[in-house]
């Protein structure tokens, strides 16, 4: 120890937190941790590492720490200070929790961050950067030893939990019947649930600044009075469910907040109050009409409830995170407040989905009751019981997947500190009693036969023989009778024999988490004297006998399920078999004081000093040393004692608080022995449940931390099955990995040599990547254990001799377990998967919801499965990784047996600039469909932007210099990076019909240099027309004034040219030379062979684009001797580089030169006159049926993602993007990656998103399915578009249909070509998106506005041939006739609108076909994405204003509708009026 005097720097003087000068202490070392303090003082000692070693130069004995550190820990400047070296044991933490906000942190990152931290110093609120800086996160809190610390080290046993102040969060309100009930204070709960709970909510998040995107549902199930199906109206039968009971219901949802960012939540509680005045009466009255009898509707109690069903719902989405995976956020979380207390009456088969999925998934579920803490263990689910016998029993379950808190108000009763539990029934009135009271049968509450004194039942004794476990010797399949004496002579002739084999076959199949196999495994741990019961939450039901005890003296038998019953009022006294889904979020949970896991929301009642001890405390704790070494009870008599405890149980809480679950205090720390079990009720399964938890002023908290910075998923957890269930309830297999081998092949084949990884690079990886995906890291398994255990059946391969075992990694996921070893270079994967597999779940469910800006409720039904994960092709995934994603092992989801799962981006490239947006901004009174069609140099310049985007940040391309001297630049505007001069002179006059070609000419005659060239006479003269190739070749490689050569690299050969600049060339420097015959002159150099595909494919044809050809060295050609020769393989250079072909608009018009582009008008809406397409006579009758092209609609390459080389590994992903180029169209690209840092693809995208404006281009993301319709398999269950009606009546006038006078089977052409008329005035543009509608094979368009803010579809009926598959519905409804398929089949999103429609007068309509579009938003834009030069870009206001006009310009408001049609039959009969004269 010495005395320092201290000095303060800033982190601007050195980034080192610490400078110390090694000379002023003896001894020290960099690495070393010291512990720093003022000697008076007694606040938490600073601890910091020494890291570099300089003085601080303010002479001796001065040491100098960063400032704002000094302040945490109350330091002063130039007083005295202790410096003492610590050893690094006592000061290591056992926890640490980092915060980190507007990011995505993938698991992968988050493993590789804790490695990163290892051995390093932590205080309170240090900011952590990782991968140079793209992740960023802070210390929030640590603990070691039981207690929060200020500051310690981080080992290689510190469990790391990360939260995240940015995740999505679904709120979801239970507007059960209790919402309307009052509280103790005179308070309805809806005021406790949002004016206290979401208030204090929201409060606390602004506090802490958590910026989450949330969305806020209100639900309830509405029952009907009914017996049959018959009773409802029509009208009402297309939803319906019917429950166990047969009775009739309907689920409705309404989405107050869909996916918002709010800085400020008080308006949205404005909002949510203005929602509950009314919801109520619109739900049960939804259905009435006038003059119609329906059944009476009744909300339905919290219990009730479908509670499940909405956890469902809000997993559909997060199953999807992969999908459109957003980067300014992680984590996942569903809040469900509801009125009741906690208890929920449920399905079992759906109990078992949604838990298997909330713990596959890694989502955090919690569940807030306002209504007040009933007096025994809470969540209690009870299971529906569907057996009518009256002796059945009910089944309950404690989930411990469900995060439990119950908001309480602060405020005080004046009179009583009393809170009544319990709710006492409606008062009645008092006639009936009197009339009971007369009425002498009725006085007696019980029939005297049933009647029996207090003296004769010992109920004590009775409780303790339903709440016995069952004998733990009989197998499952023969229970052998045994009764238990009583001091009742009549209960020993009850039988308890188990119900038959075969039941209890089909109970263990339904369950997820039976541990055993089935038969006599059931002894696997009988020898602990402790026979679990059943051996999770989900199957340990509590079962309440329903019979009272006297019913049960007279002889009837009591059916006994072969498991004890348990009693909620005390559940403490029961453990579970631990499961790996009992620990999958243990690890997130501190150890308190005692050494067991805490929340730190459940209060314990007993005073802080009191020791813990029970009576029974020391007797059990000598039972599990004891059974450590051997077994102190004998298989048939467990221990019991009087009151039915179970004694032999292993106790966690000991008073010398050492004693730990994972039994590290213990002589042998293993949690593979048989001993580990787990209480059953409560997350950590090491808190005990008291009745002292439910007092009034100590009761179960509101766990704000979960609810305002949620955990993600630990990435360690402590479980793996020990020998005897490896080997009876597994099946093991596993495969090598010799990455030097197989990189030492694929480096041979590759066209292009990349630094393959090395054998310790892929062993990271492939943990990283099963961490990825939701995997966990074993720790604290005995490594000898593991070892013996876990060699396959086979002969034994060398990763089981534990000798070599350079490095091995357990992991698991659910009951999947494997197991990576690398020896030498051979890295082995040994795959644990369950013998007997749960079976596959699909669940059908139908409901309502009401979204925001939708008028109704409208039917949506969902599927909710489970996902099977021991399909994973986990070997597959395995060689791309090894292989670094070569073309070999693709990352393919559609048409492979087992998907494979990856992180995805889409974004669309769309104009960057429209005047008529900008006025629409400025101006509140303008109409909005004010969006002129864009003319031929609008596409032009976009054209341009994108083959400059193509080449400079995609490609990354560059070009020498040297082809500047020349007069004449080849073409120029490759040259002027950026210049956005007008025209300055009279554009040149080439007469020809082509999408590309004046590019060449607007972009000449905006480079001066060369206009003056031309005009000042040319210095070398132009190639005469009937030039021969070869002039035309030696011409297009002259220094100065050739084509232009890229710069040669890797992959591409020498003489490399872009397809679309030489067609440029060739028309500026060749006489009378138009599009076409530049482009059959191009053809016919490669006919010759005297140009190629860069790639050295002969037979890839000449396509005008961004493509790449070289120009073949000819015999002639001796002096060549740098010629680099092209790669030789097609597959390998689309890997590389990004080739896409450039097209004119699609004219809807059929024109007089049949296969030529026609685009001599302005724009594909107009013919020569300026006449709207869906008038002129001319139509092209497969203009509505996607375009054929031979090229592949995408094509894929290979992405570098780290540009930065920030990342501490090789990181890279794949490009997907459209093949073709449209200028009139939105172009759509999708990045992948499996084997990418999120923060890092996040930084290239965005990178390119800033530049795309310097190219006319804005990027946006969009999601993967922008309609969300209910056909599509992944669509969000609580999302869907809004349909806009297209009021086609007043435009009649007298006709009986719109088009009468042209040729009928033009009609629906025609009908198309006017709704994307008006779409095109609204700005709207096409963009063909690679969705699941497309899929189906239905020929719907889809149009994007050119901010990016929202979609619509044009929903059009398919001609019969070509509507290929059809999407049908997953279940039909009630009236299955509601989706005719006559000749020409309406699209799914007709029936979608036909239902739509009808709203709340369905018989207005017949079901014939309406008219209109789907609206939907692009809900991907977040605040990430809006750049000053594009405003309207996520602007709420604005797209709201947007729909607004829409709809009213549909419905023909002001007459707009009729307006535009007439201007249009103007336009053609002036058109008509000029051909005729």
């Amino acid at each position: 120890m010495k005395s320092f005097k201290l000095i303060v720097h800033q982190s601007s003087f050195s980034s080192e937190d610490l400078i110390i000068n090694l000379k002023d202490y003896p001894g020290l070392k960099e690495k070393d941790i010291i512990e720093i303090y003022h000697p008076e003082n007694d606040y938490p000692r600073l601890l910091l590492q020494v890291t570099k070693v300089d003085a601080p130069g303010r002479g001796r004995d001065t040491i100098s720490v960063e400032q704002s550190i000094a302040t945490t820990f109350q330091l002063r400047t130039f007083a005295d200070v202790y410096v003492n070296v610590v050893n690094v044991a006592d000061v290591a933490l056992d926890s640490v929790e980092l915060t980190f906000k507007d990011q995505y942190l993938g698991r992968s990152e988050m493993w590789r961050l804790k490695n990163h931290l290892v051995s390093t110093c932590v205080y309170l609120n240090k900011k952590i950067e990782y991968c140079g800086g793209a992740v960023r996160c802070q210390v929030y809190e640590m603990w070691s030893q039981g207690d929060r610390v200020a500051c310690g080290v981080i080992t290689e046993d510190t469990k790391i939990v990360f939260r995240s102040s940015t995740s999505m969060v679904y709120l979801f309100i239970q507007m059960s019947s209790e919402m309307w009930d009052f509280d103790i204070h005179g308070d309805l709960y809806f005021e406790k649930a949002v004016n206290g709970f979401l208030a204090d909510l929201f409060t606390k998040w602004k506090k802490n600044g958590s910026n989450h995107e949330v969305t806020i549902v209100l639900f309830s199930r509405t029952f009907y009075k009914a017996k049959t199906l018959e009773e409802f109206p029509q009208h009402m039968k297309e939803c319906l469910q019917k429950d166990y009971r047969g009775r009739f219901y309907e689920d409705f949802y309404r989405v107050a907040v869909q996916n918002e960012r709010y800085e400020d939540w008080s308006n949205v509680l404005l909002q949510l109050r203005r929602l509950f005045t009314d919801y109520q009466k619109i739900v049960l009255q939804y259905h009435e009409r006038p003059n119609m009898e329906i059944p009476t509707a009744i909300n339905s109690t919290a219990a009730q409830g479908n509670f499940l069903e909405v956890l469902n719902m809000s997993l559909n989405v997060f199953e999807k995170h992969y999908l459109d995976r957003c980067f300014d956020r992680t984590g996942q979380l569903s809040v469900v407040i509801t009125p009741g207390v906690g208890v929920f009456e449920v399905d079992r088969e759906l109990t078992n989905v949604t838990k298997q999925r909330i713990i596959d998934n890694g989502v955090g579920s919690d569940l807030v009751c306002v209504g007040e803490q009933p007096l025994h263990a809470v969540p209690l689910l009870k299971f529906h019981n569907k057996d009518s016998n009256l002796n059945s029993i009910d089944d309950y379950s404690m989930p411990h997947w469900i995060n439990l808190s119950f908001y309480s108000t602060n405020k005080k009763v004046a009179y009583s500190n009393f809170i009544p539990r319990i709710k006492l029934p409606p008062r009645k009135s008092q006639e009936p009693l009197k009339k009971m009271y007369e009425d002498e049968s009725k006085g007696k509450l019980i029939k005297e036969d049933d009647y029996m004194h207090n003296s004769i039942f010992d109920y004590d004794a009775y409780d303790a023989q339903v709440f016995q476990l069952p004998p733990a010797h009989s197998t499952c399949v023969q229970r052998v009778a045994r009764t238990k004496k009583t001091s009742v002579a009549g209960l020993e002739g009850i039988s308890r024999r188990s119900p038959p084999a075969s039941s209890i076959h089909h109970r263990k199949m339904s369950d997820p988490d039976i541990h055993h196999s089935l038969g006599s495994d059931i002894l696997s741990s009988s020898k602990h004297g402790v026979s679990e019961v059943g051996s999770d939450a989900t199957d340990s039901p509590i079962s309440i006998n329903r019979l009272s005890p006297r019913s049960s003296v007279s002889n009837k038998p009591v059916i006994r399920t072969g498991r004890a019953l348990i009693n909620p009022f005390d559940p403490s006294h029961v453990t579970v078999k631990l499961t790996s889904n009992r620990r999958r979020w243990t690890h997130i949970f501190p150890k308190g004081p005692t050494g067991v896991l805490i929340q730190q929301h459940h209060y314990q009642a007993r005073p802080a000093g009191e020791p813990a001890s029970r009576p029974d405390e020391h007797r059990s704790e000598n039972n599990i040393s004891k059974e450590n070494g051997s077994t102190i009870n004998n298989n048939n008599h467990p221990v019991y004692q009087v009151d039915g405890n179970v004694m032999g149980r292993k106790r966690m809480i000991s008073t010398s608080g050492a004693l730990s679950i994972l039994g590290t205090a213990l002589s042998t720390p293993s949690t593979t022995n048989n001993a580990s079990l787990a209480l059953l009720w409560g997350a950590t399964g090491e808190q005990e449940w008291t009745p002292a938890l439910t007092t009034a002023n100590r009761a179960i908290g509101v766990d704000w931390k979960s609810l305002t910075i949620p955990a993600c998923l630990p990435i360690t957890t402590d479980y793996f099955p020990d020998k005897r269930s490896l080997q009876n309830d597994y099946l093991v297999s596993d495969y090598n990995l010799l990455p030097d081998d197989v990189n030492a092949d694929f480096a041979k084949n590759r066209a292009i040599y990349k630094e393959p990884l090395t054998t310790m690079e892929v062993f990271k990886e492939l943990v990283s990547q099963r961490l990825a995906q939701g995997f966990q890291l074993i720790v604290g398994v005995n490594d000898s254990e593991v070892l013996e255990s876990h060699c396959p059946s086979r002969v034994a391969p060398p990763s089981c001799q534990p000798a070599h075992a350079a490095k091995r990694y357990l992991l698991s996921i659910g009951r999947i377990f494997h197991k990576l070893t690398l020896v030498g270079s051979t890295i082995t994967v040994t795959r644990y998967r369950p013998r007997h597999p749960y079976p596959p779940f699909n669940i059908h469910y139908r409901y309502r919801f009401h979204a925001p800006n939708h008028d109704t409720y409208e039917v949506s039904w969902v599927s909710f499965t489970t996902e099977k994960l021991e399909n994973y092709n986990w070997n597959y995934m395995d060689h791309y990784i090894c292989t670094r994603g070569d073309t070999d092992f693709a990352l393919v989801e559609v048409g492979s047996q087992y998907p494979l799962k990856y992180w995805r981006f889409r974004t669309l490239l769309l104009p960057l600039i429209n005047p008529a947006t900008k006025t629409i901004l400025e101006d509140e009174s303008t109409h909005c469909d004010i969006y002129p069609t864009p003319t031929r140099q609008d596409l032009d310049h976009l054209t341009e932007g994108f083959l400059k985007m193509t080449e400079s940040y995609f490609n990354k391309v560059k070009r020498p210099n040297k082809q500047r001297q020349g007069g004449v630049s080849s073409s120029p505007f490759r040259e002027r990076v950026g210049s956005t001069r007008l025209p300055d002179r009279p554009r040149l006059r080439i007469e020809a019909i082509a999408a590309a070609k004046t590019v060449l000419e607007r972009s000449q005659s905006q480079s001066g240099e060369c206009d003056d060239t031309y005009d000042d006479g040319v210095i070398e003269p132009k190639l005469k027309a009937n030039a021969t190739l070869l002039e035309v070749v030696d011409r297009m490689r002259h220094p100065s004034l050739g084509v232009g050569f890229l710069q040669q690299t890797v992959s591409l050969p020498s003489h490399t040219f872009v397809s679309i600049y030489a067609i440029h060339w060739l028309q500026a420097n060749m006489e009378n030379m138009t599009y076409e015959k530049a482009t059959s002159c191009m053809e016919r150099l490669l006919r010759d062979k005297m140009i190629c595909h860069a790639s050295g494919d002969t037979l890839k044809r000449y396509i005008v684009g961004y493509y790449m050809y070289h120009i073949l060295p000819q015999k002639k050609d001796k002096e060549l001797t740098d010629y680099v020769k092209p790669l030789g393989d097609l597959q390998s250079f689309e890997n590389e580089w990004m080739e896409v072909e450039v097209l004119g608009p699609r004219s809807p018009l059929l024109t007089s030169e049949t296969g030529a582009i026609d685009i001599s008008g302005n724009s594909t809406a107009t013919d020569d006159s300026g006449m709207p397409a869906f008038l002129c006579d001319n139509i092209d009758p497969n203009y509505m049926h996607m375009e054929n092209d031979d090229l592949p609609l995408y094509k894929n390459t290979h992405l570098d993602i780290d540009v930065n080389n920030k990342s501490d590994r090789i990181e890279w992903g794949h490009a997907r993007y459209q093949a073709t180029f449209r200028p009139d169209q939105a172009y759509e690209m999708c990045i992948q990656w499996a084997i990418a840092s999120g923060n890092i693809v996040a930084e290239l995208i965005i990178g390119w998103a800033r530049k795309a404006p310097s190219c006319r281009l804005q990027m946006v993301p969009i999601p993967a399915d922008p309609l969300a319709l209910p056909f599509t398999e992944k669509s969000d269950p609580l999302r869907g578009p809004i349909y806009v009606p297209l009021n086609e009546e007043p435009l009649l006038r007298g006709k009986t249909a719109l088009f009468e006078g042209f040729p009928e089977d033009t009609w629906l052409e025609r009908l198309f070509l006017f709704q994307e008329a008006i779409v095109g005035r609204f700005g709207f543009i096409k963009c063909t998106v690679e969705s699941t509608s497309h899929a189906a094979g239905v020929g719907d368009h889809l149009y994007v506005h050119v901010t990016g803010n929202m979609f619509i579809l044009i929903p059009t009926t398919v001609k019969s041939e070509q509507k290929g598959l059809k999407a049908k519905p997953v279940n039909k409804p009630l009236n299955s006739s509601r989706y005719p398929v006559h000749e020409a089949a309406p699209s799914p999103h007709e029936g979608y609108i036909t239902r739509h429609v009808s709203g709340k007068n369905k018989d207005d309509y017949d079901n014939s076909r309406r008219m209109g579009f789907l609206w939907s938003w692009n809900h991907m834009i977040s605040k990430k994405w809006k750049w000053s030069q594009t405003p309207a870009t996520g602007d709420e206001s604005f797209q709201m204003r947007m729909l607004r006009d829409f709809k009213h310009f549909c419905a023909n408001h002001e007459q707009r509708l009729s307006q535009f049609w007439d201007q249009c039959w103007e336009v053609r009969e002036k058109a008509k009026g000029i051909k005729c004269f």
